[in-house]
């Protein structure tokens, strides 16, 4: 398993000064959490980067984007955003939050399914169960949509994908800051779920699954 690495995304231009600047006022909780995140230790088939993270959600933000990959196959991709607001926000309980947006190409039978989306956020919620983890003020949205080929591309076959867009309030633990490690781990498996991937011998044994997709298989 690989370690997410990435840098502190609080609202920096690239300037060094500047840099300094802001770095220099980002809180210890955020600080810490971030550092979490850093260190985190991800499935392998998981490829992980830092990336921009959204201006005006929070005070501070800092972002994260993922795939899971086969070979040169992306199975599945998504975006997690770690916010904080230390005077702490009425709509998330609390001073963190986590944003997410998770997608993937679904074989047809699975995207027939008229319980896919909620078998969908029960991968959302049973990947954070399953881990153990508190939250709150869980909330989103599974959307399914389809693509029919036409013209020069009449040969490809028809394709569904799912999104789950979500976001969730992480329990703050001691000094204030969330185990924000174990989220990224638990969307981690949200996204090898999603993907298609067999669990990896955590619990997810209690996550309800639709049918095998594709991908590897890992023991």
């Amino acid at each position: 398993m690989a370690p997410a690495q990435g840098q502190y995304s609080d609202h920096s231009d690239g300037a060094d000064s500047k840099d300094r600047t802001e770095e220099a006022s980002v809180p210890p909780a955020f600080r810490s959490a971030v550092d979490a995140l850093r260190s985190a230790r991800l499935r392998p088939e998981l490829e992980v980067e830092p990336t921009r993270p959204p201006q005006r959600l929070a005070p501070h933000a800092y972002a994260l984007e993922a795939a899971v990959v086969d070979g040169e196959d992306d199975l599945a991709d998504g975006r997690l955003v770690l916010l904080h607001d230390p005077s702490g926000h009425d709509a998330w309980q609390g001073t963190f939050r986590l944003v997410t947006l998770v997608r993937a190409e679904l074989e047809p039978e699975m995207a027939a399914d008229p319980l896919l989306p909620e078998v969908c956020w029960s991968w959302l919620t049973g990947a954070l169960d399953a881990r153990g983890l508190s939250y709150g003020e869980a909330g989103g949205t599974v959307t399914r949509a389809g693509s029919h080929y036409f013209g020069a591309l009449s040969s490809r076959r028809p394709a569904t994908q799912i999104e789950i867009r979500a976001s969730w309030t992480p329990r703050e633990g001691r000094g204030g800051v969330p185990d924000a490690a174990a989220h990224l781990v638990a969307w981690g498996d949200l996204l090898c779920q999603i993907a298609g991937l067999p669990p990896s011998g955590t619990a997810e044994a209690t996550v309800v699954t639709l049918p095998q997709r594709r991908g590897p298989q890992v023991s």
